[in-house]
């Protein structure tokens, strides 16, 4: 029976030559992990090998089993994750949820896909993954995009110790790939993001959007300016509304974080400093906004959607690593510290942790995307 396999580029194949023991690959989005696992998991398991691919969740496993039952027309069990190979091999799936379930197994090779994102893989690698290479003297192989510098750059950086060999791949270095849709992106991201993402460079905080060095240049005490363009976050269920005005320099000249009941927070707008509002209307927030566009109040509303907020937070991002916002220091720069991205087949999603408000990061991405507006259109002058 002849199986096709993907045609590896150049960086591929210069994995796939390693003939170390433990491989760990650090690489950009879309550099070719997929392939280069198919290629290595088939390869092995057409030999007889029995081989373990990991993946952080179950539905990334599932996704790969079925991608790789659709290449190669052997029996399988979709329950099990497993397919079944010519002379006894085997490519079985497991995921970094449940890795006590390799517990008494064997392997001749191991491969851990998106390993940056494994939970506890220090913890994983030493109790459940490396014993199962032992009676084979089986091969790992770990690949993934870096998520700041956690054990999997521990594991990178054991490049020269014995058995052990890294490689470090940006997308660019994807020939598949056309240069302008990365440097399209590298436009588009912030660049925290894009230096992760694209370029394989961990970041010291490994999936905050701005930055914290960046967050922390951007402190000043809080302006006594005239106010220029608002930006409103209003509460749904246990969240605060909070309300960030900014100054002629996109300073913050006025703050203020409450949970109160509609009247009071309508009544709290319509007495504000005159000046355009850029308020969320999503949900609740849009009968508020239309109550007071009928009683005069110079307010505008924006839905948020994957889309929107992400152009949101892309367009705070920018401000913050090129110094061009200020804020005080306080409840702003800790919701700053903690708020994350996370890539999805959608795009980037944007979002703070379990457990912590996103409130006076919303407010300030609206007043500053109000700025911008506002300041192209004309409607206000700036010195």
């Amino acid at each position: 029976m002849r199986i096709e396999l993907p045609n590896p580029h150049i960086n591929q194949k210069k994995i796939l030559e390693c003939n170390k023991r433990f491989i760990v690959v650090m690489c950009g989005r879309r550099f070719g992990k997929s392939e280069l696992s198919q290629i290595l998991s088939i390869s092995e398991a057409i030999k007889g090998g029995q081989v373990a691919y990991i993946t952080p969740t179950y539905k990334l496993a599932k996704a790969f089993f079925e991608r790789l039952t659709s290449a190669i027309p052997f029996k399988n069990n979709i329950s099990n994750l497993k397919i079944y190979c010519p002379n006894n091999g085997s490519i079985e799936f497991f995921t970094g949820e449940r890795l006590d379930n390799l517990r008494g197994r064997k392997f001749h090779l191991v491969i851990i896909d998106e390993a940056a994102f494994i939970p506890d893989l220090e913890s994983g690698w030493q109790n459940s993954i490396r014993p199962t290479l032992t009676d084979y003297e089986g091969k790992a192989v770990f690949l993934s995009t870096p998520r700041g510098k956690n054990f999997f750059y521990s594991m990178f950086m054991k490049e020269g110790e014995n058995d052990w060999k890294s490689f470090k791949f940006s997308t660019y270095d994807n020939p598949y790939i056309n240069a302008r849709e990365i440097d399209d992106a590298r436009l588009q991201l912030p660049e925290v993001v894009f230096e992760q993402e694209y370029l394989a460079n961990p970041a010291e905080n490994s999936a905050n959007p701005f930055g914290n060095a960046f967050i922390q240049r951007c402190i000043k005490p809080i302006s006594a300016q005239q106010i220029v363009a608002y930006g409103i976050d209003l509460a749904k269920s246990v969240d605060f509304t909070v309300i960030v005005g900014l100054d002629n320099g996109g300073n913050v000249a006025y703050f203020d974080r409450y949970q109160m009941d509609w009247h009071n927070t309508k009544a709290n707008i319509k007495r504000l400093p005159i000046a355009p509002i850029l308020a969320d209307s999503t949900g609740v927030g849009d009968p508020i906004l239309e109550d007071l566009i009928r009683e005069g109040v110079n307010i505008e509303g924006l839905k948020f959607t994957s889309q929107s907020k992400q152009q949101l937070m892309e367009g705070l991002a920018q401000a913050i690593q090129q110094g061009k916002i200020g804020y005080p220091d306080g409840v702003i720069v800790d919701e700053l510290d903690v708020f994350e991205y996370q890539f999805t087949a959608n795009g980037v999603r944007y979002s703070a942790p379990s457990g912590f408000h996103d409130d006076c990061v919303m407010a300030l991405a609206l007043a500053w995307q109000n700025f911008n507006l506002k300041r192209g259109s004309g409607r206000y002058a700036f010195a």
